[in-house]
C-alpha cells in the first residue's frame, strides 16, 4: 500500500493505492465522517486483479482542510481530482452514503471518467429537498449533532482511537443493540480513528440544509451499476424507496437492492457486509470483459 498525497487548486488530497498501477482502477469513497480505513477489509480481495485507491475526502482523514467549502461540489470535485489526475482511465467507483451520492454525482456529470458504480445506501434525493428535510425522523440527524458538539472536545482531550472504539463498541445503535453487537470490529476501529481525523464543520452544510445536491435524481445515471438499499423500516435508513423509483424510471442499467434488516452501516454490519462484497463482485463480472 501506497498513501500518497494528490495537490489540487485547492488542497492536498490524500488517498492509498494498492495494487498493481497497470491493473483495471477501482476507485472507493466513504461515508461523512469517515475516511479511507473504513473499507480497508475489501482491498485484499480487490487488488488481487485491480488497482484499488481509496480517497480520504477534504476534511476527512488525512487531507486538507477547506473550512467553508464542504458541499457536495467540493466532495465530487475531490473525486474528479483524483480520476483525472491518478487513475487517467475510466474507473469503477464504489461509495458509501456521502462517497455513494458523489459517486452518482460524478457518473452523471463526467461519464468519461466511470465505468459503473456501486452505492452504498446514498442519499439521492434532489435539489427540492435538502438534507435535514430528507431526512426528517432520521437519527442520523441526531448522531451528526451529537458527533458535531463531542469530535472537537474528544480530539482537544487527546483521547486515543482505541479508548474511542471501546465507547462506541457500548453505545447503543438505532435499531437498541450496541455497535459492537452489529457492525465488525475493524469497522469500529475505523470510526474511532476517523472521528479522531475529523474537522467536524464538514457536518454543518448537512445539518443547515446548505449542500446543494449535484446529482440529479430526474435525469439518468448513465453507467452500469448496483445500488444497495437500506431496509427503509430501520430508523438510520437514507436511501428512500422513492428514490429507488426514480432509479428504476429514469436509469435502465442500474440495479436496486433492499438489504432487508440492514441500517445505513451495510459494509460494517457483521450480517450484511457480504451484500456489499456479492454486489461488487457482481458489477466487477458484468463488466468483464470475458
Amino acid at each position: 500500500m501506497a498513501a500518497v498525497e494528490l495537490a489540487t487548486d485547492d488542497l492536498t488530497l490524500h488517498y492509498e493505492d494498492d495494487g498493481d498501477p497497470e491493473a483495471p482502477p477501482i476507485l472507493i469513497l466513504h461515508g461523512i465522517t469517515q475516511s479511507t480505513a473504513t473499507w480497508s477489509w475489501l482491498v485484499p480481495e480487490l487488488a488481487v486483479d485491480h488497482r484499488v485507491v481509496r480517497l480520504d475526502f477534504r476534511g476527512h482523514g488525512r487531507s486538507g482542510r477547506a473550512t467553508g467549502a464542504y458541499r457536495m461540489a467540493g466532495y465530487v470535485a475531490d473525486a474528479t481530482a483524483v480520476c483525472e489526475q491518478v487513475l487517467r482511465q475510466p474507473t469503477v467507483v464504489i461509495g458509501h452514503s456521502l462517497g455513494g451520492a458523489t459517486a452518482a454525482a460524478l457518473a452523471q456529470t463526467r461519464p468519461e471518467l466511470v465505468r459503473g458504480v456501486v452505492l452504498e445506501d446514498p442519499p439521492l434525493f434532489g435539489a427540492a429537498s435538502s438534507a435535514p428535510a430528507a431526512l426528517e425522523g432520521n437519527t442520523l440527524l441526531d448522531g451528526f449533532r451529537l458527533m458535531r458538539e463531542s469530535v472537537p472536545r474528544l480530539q482537544a482531550a487527546g483521547m486515543s482511537a482505541a479508548d474511542l472504539a471501546n465507547v462506541l463498541r457500548s453505545a447503543p445503535s438505532p435499531s437498541g443493540a450496541t455497535f459492537g453487537e452489529l457492525i465488525h470490529d475493524d469497522a469500529l476501529d475505523a470510526m474511532a480513528e476517523a472521528m479522531l481525523q475529523l474537522d467536524a464543520t464538514v457536518l454543518d452544510p448537512v445539518l443547515d440544509g446548505t449542500s446543494a445536491p449535484v446529482f440529479d435524481p430526474h435525469r439518468p445515471l448513465p453507467v452500469p451499476g448496483i445500488v444497495l438499499a437500506a431496509d427503509p423500516a430501520m430508523r438510520d435508513a437514507v436511501t428512500r424507496p422513492a428514490d429507488l423509483a426514480l432509479l428504476a424510471e429514469h436509469s435502465p442499467r442500474v440495479e436496486c437492492r433492499t438489504v432487508t434488516g440492514s441500517g445505513h452501516l451495510i459494509h460494517d454490519s457483521k450480517q450484511h457486509r457480504d451484500d456489499v462484497r456479492t454486489a461488487v463482485r457482481d458489477l466487477l463480472a458484468l463488466l468483464s470483459p470475458t
